[in-house]
């Protein structure tokens, strides 16, 4: 008898839970001064002489808030920086292998800050958690280790001489 009886109120807590709940938002705010330096990886002549030149390159980089599932795609060129709630990300450069090289890869340069509380601090402050090359192919070759966020690279649109678009 008992059996039955908690089934039936197990059905009932089922069938009153909604389903119906709002998408969450990600909270942009502005970028910290002291973390919005262009920077200092702008390409040299001799990169520049090879492809895109290093300040038209665009990479795609990938955001995920992982405690309340949020993933947002930045386009981002070097120097850049982009601040959506407690975490910047900072892109330094983007490179590609040629089409004529193998394997084929693309990575960004990339620093990721975190604004959060240490210790016995009274203010959260910013603290830098990756500062690397993430490559897009071969993920596991250097992640950012964070329990909230997770930032990858999607992308790194550049080209290469005889790439050109025919007019």
């Amino acid at each position: 008898m008992r059996a039955p009886i908690a089934m039936l109120a197990a059905m009932l807590v089922l069938w009153g839970c909604d389903n119906d709940q709002p998408e969450p938002t990600a909270v942009e705010t502005e970028v910290p001064d002291e973390l919005s330096k262009r920077g200092a990886a702008q390409g040299t002549e001799d990169a520049d002489a090879v492809g895109t030149p290093m300040a038209e390159r665009v990479a795609t980089i990938g955001l995920l808030n992982k405690r309340n599932n949020v993933s947002r795609d930045f386009e981002m060129s070097p120097g850049d920086a982009t601040r959506v709630g407690d975490v910047v990300i900072r892109m330094e450069a983007c490179e590609k292998t040629a089409p004529w090289e193998m394997p084929q890869e693309e990575g960004a340069f990339v620093q990721v800050f975190v604004r959060e509380r240490r210790g016995n601090e009274s203010e959260p402050s910013w603290n830098k958690v990756f500062s690397g090359w993430l490559f897009r192919n071969s993920p596991s070759l250097n992640v950012v280790e964070h329990p909230i966020y997770d930032v990858w690279v999607k992308e790194c649109a550049m080209s290469f001489p005889g790439e050109e678009e025919e007019s």
